[in-house]
């Protein structure tokens, strides 16, 4: 069973903050199950765009755990808007996550890492 977004976003939140690092919900989706995106802002002005990773990613093992798939690298900020702009046409109902850290690390678990790891494992 996967939790609820708005408990994954608040937990996302603290988790950086027990980092060191700032973050903050910039927009608030559906509760229960609305797609959690996360803004990485580095402190050279670019940022990063992670969003859900497609279903093909997921299997038996993954069930429930949330993995993302890096969408946009350190590009300008105005590109990431615009690219949340159209994902909020879209779906109304998404979260958006933004987080200041030069390293998003553990905060995130990123899908290509969990591909990589399925292939090795068999």
């Amino acid at each position: 069973m996967r939790l609820k977004s708005e408990i994954f976003a608040a937990a996302l939140v603290r988790n950086a903050f027990a980092r060191g690092d700032f973050a903050a919900i910039e927009r608030k989706g559906a509760a229960e199950g609305g797609a959690v995106f996360v803004r990485q802002s580095f402190r050279d002005g670019t940022e990063s765009l992670y969003a859900p990773a497609p279903q093909s990613f997921f299997d038996d093992e993954t069930t429930g755990r949330r993995l993302f798939e890096l969408r946009l690298d350190r590009q300008p900020r105005e590109a990431v808007s615009e690219a949340l702009d159209r994902e909020i046409r879209f779906d109304p109902d998404l979260w958006i996550v933004a987080l200041e850290t030069d390293e998003i690390g553990a905060l995130v678990e990123q899908a290509a890492a969990e591909r990589d790891d399925l292939l090795f494992r068999r």
